[in-house]
């Protein structure tokens, strides 16, 4: 894509750092990491966490979205332009509610992954379809093109906005999966641009998974030795 063409912000909207259980990544490194590689906005998007999306926000304001990833009973949600945490372990609609009150914006994390611990029923998929704006239709952690595949075709078939993310552990992976998008500020502004963005992805190397699993072990020695 060049440089007359593309659309002007690059954005990156599912990236984990040390405040996930399975991330060992510092903020003011992702932020620095971000600007080196020319990533305009990133959305933090912890599990079930969201202080070190607010404490990034405040150290980058006009590059940090604060969101988070929330596990529900049936599968996980995406929330972005977040004000409070929403707590895992909730029904779905329990949770889009939390979320509509504080006027997030709702997308579906990597919704076909079978390989996931935890993955989305096509029927429970299809109960909060009305209630979302978006689906995660490219996810860089997924080990095949399929599941992806299947995101977009739900997305465009149930006319939902689009999400991408690298779904990064470590910088490493960060950028993998990226959005070129007019610029925004705000909500609205957000899924007006999310019409018109561009994708810009590829999956991440297999081993990535490794990076979790460490930093979950790591954090487990730890805490053990406290």
């Amino acid at each position: 894509m060049s440089a007359e063409t593309r659309p002007e912000v690059r954005v990156e909207l599912h990236v984990h750092t040390l405040y996930s259980k399975d991330s060992l990544v510092d903020i003011e490194r992702l932020l620095g990491h971000c600007r080196k590689i020319g990533i305009d906005r990133v959305a933090i998007t912890d599990h079930n966490e969201i202080d070190g999306a607010l404490a990034a926000f405040k150290m980058d304001p006009d590059r940090v979205i604060v969101g988070e990833e929330i596990q529900t009973t049936q599968g996980e949600l995406l929330g972005y332009f977040m004000r409070k945490k929403v707590p895992p372990g909730l029904e779905p609609m329990d949770a889009i509610r939390l979320l509509r009150a504080q006027g997030a914006v709702i997308s579906v994390a990597h919704p076909f992954d079978t390989v996931r611990s935890q993955h989305w029923a096509l029927d429970e998929l299809e109960k909060i379809t009305p209630y979302i704006d978006a689906i995660e239709t490219y996810n860089a952690r997924c080990l095949t093109e399929e599941p992806n595949q299947q995101a977009a075709i739900f997305a465009r078939d149930h006319d939902l906005l689009a999400t991408v993310g690298s779904d990064a552990h470590s910088l490493f992976e960060i950028g993998r999966a990226s959005l070129w998008m007019p610029p925004f500020d705000g909500v609205e502004a957000f899924k007006a641009a999310l019409k018109t963005a561009e994708t810009n992805a590829r999956l991440s190397p297999a081993f990535v998974h490794l990076f979790s699993r460490f930093a979950v072990f790591s954090k487990k020695i730890r805490k053990n030795l406290i």
